[in-house]
């Protein structure tokens, strides 16, 4: 099915998300715009796309507003992926965390306001939510927030819902559960699975917080990609998805069926209770 629009812009798209977000826009015939500071984004991602006459990549931060001016102008639909992500992180550098993921968001949403975009669909979290009694978790529940991060990603939301609310600009609210996939991120505020993995190719044991008995709900980036693009031509305006299997598994036995492709049956993990 052609899609109503034609341009988009992906902030954060030379990143583990983004990039696979941009493969799809232009597989679709997409003129594409990237934002990305390379923090955490890489080139590699991206640079297939390197020459093609509909992408176009823009080195700069969102916090830098004649940045976001010039990335955001001319296109319909923007896809918020760039943030300072993790919890330790931000318990490290609140202010950083504030920065990046607040008010770069509102540099975008003001840029996206004053130049006419069509569509503004915002990258949120799961850990919006903090630790829940009722699984799974219903878009409804009331946040429990628990680092700087989670205020973070919870206070962009509520600009996102203003805009809509107030300026008329289109917004939707995705709540990412745990991502993996191709180009995850390795490093120390690296996802889980990255992480496992990590120390088993390395045949070092990786440390598990608490029992391990707790759980999480896994998605593929593919998938996470599908939510992307049904909420860019869906009649969803002002909505929150979560974007989730609705499945639960535990981190032991996640980390056994990791252990088990990988070959590595002899290392056993290290309980930090």
């Amino acid at each position: 099915m052609k899609s109503r629009y034609g341009s988009a812009l992906v902030t954060g798209g030379a990143g583990f998300i983004g990039s696979h977000l941009v493969d799809r826009l232009l597989e679709n015939g997409f003129e594409v715009k990237v934002i990305d500071d390379l923090s955490t984004g890489r080139l590699e991602n991206i640079v297939a796309h390197q020459g093609k006459s509909n992408f176009q990549f823009i080195k700069g931060d969102i916090r830098d507003w004649e940045t976001v001016r010039r990335a955001v102008e001319g296109v319909e639909v923007i896809f918020h992926e760039a943030a300072l992500v993790g919890v330790p992180q931000s318990v490290e550098n609140p202010r950083l965390t504030n920065d990046v993921n607040v008010n770069g968001t509102l540099n975008l949403l003001e840029a996206s306001s004053r130049f006419n975009v069509d569509r503004f669909i915002y990258a949120s979290s799961t850990a919006v939510y903090g630790e829940q009694k009722i699984l799974p978790i219903k878009e409804d529940a009331i946040p429990h927030l628990n680092s700087p991060y989670a205020v973070s990603k919870l206070a962009a939301e509520l600009y996102s819902e203003v805009y809509y609310k107030t300026y008329g600009l289109e917004t939707v609210r995705l709540r990412y559960f745990n991502v993996y996939g191709p180009r995850q991120m390795f490093g120390p505020y690296a996802a889980v699975i990255t992480a496992f993995v990590n120390h088993l190719i390395r045949n070092e044991p990786p440390v598990i917080h608490g029992d391990g008995e707790q759980t999480r709900d896994f998605i593929n980036v593919k998938d996470v990609v599908d939510a992307n693009m049904f909420a860019m031509e869906k009649n969803c305006a002002g909505e929150i998805f979560n974007i989730a299997t609705g499945s639960q598994s535990t981190i032991n036995k996640l980390f056994k069926i990791l252990r088990g492709l990988i070959g590595k049956g002899q290392i056993e993990p290290i309980y930090d209770k």
